[in-house]
């Protein structure tokens, strides 16, 4: 992911600083709205213009881009994220995921980043009693913290 100083976030061309924010999180409407609020005063007021709440297609768009917990992929942010889910416990997800996409329709998306493999299924298996409306809005808030920590890479402190 390229690495933005603050100052260079708000003043690239927008052509230069969409893709960064894309490979954040690629919902059209998040992108707009964080690159329309430049200049940013500081790297906090950055962050908290992240905190956009999703509208439930978006969440299903950027969804489709996430692998699913325990299939790590071979490159991208993702890759990385997930590092705190070894083999066993991936083993253990392929039978998780399939019981919560049966449930939801969709994978299970959370923020992995410093989370072992095992809180990572205890909290998959407390969100499968989620209604699919209460889980829907529980995936979208995961994405935007992915999306925060990916923000936080591409422009760090």
């Amino acid at each position: 992911m390229t690495e933005l100083r603050l100052s260079e976030f708000n003043s690239a061309d927008p052509g230069r600083i969409r893709p960064v924010l894309h490979e954040c999180l690629p919902v059209p409407r998040w992108v707009d709205a964080v690159l329309t609020g430049r200049p940013y005063p500081d790297r906090d007021a950055l962050l908290r213009a992240a905190d956009l709440t999703l509208r439930a297609d978006e969440i299903h768009a950027a969804m489709r881009a996430h692998p699913r917990i325990g299939e790590r992929p071979a490159s991208g942010p993702a890759s990385t994220e997930q590092s705190g889910v070894d083999t066993e416990a991936a083993e253990r997800f392929r039978a998780a995921n399939a019981e919560y996409e049966r449930r939801f329709g969709h994978v299970y998306l959370v923020c992995a980043s410093g989370r072992t493999g095992d809180e990572l299924l205890a909290d998959l298996r407390a969100r499968l009693g989620n209604d699919p409306g209460t889980e829907l809005a529980v995936a979208g808030r995961e994405l935007v913290r992915i999306a925060r920590l990916r923000l936080e890479r591409a422009v760090p402190a």
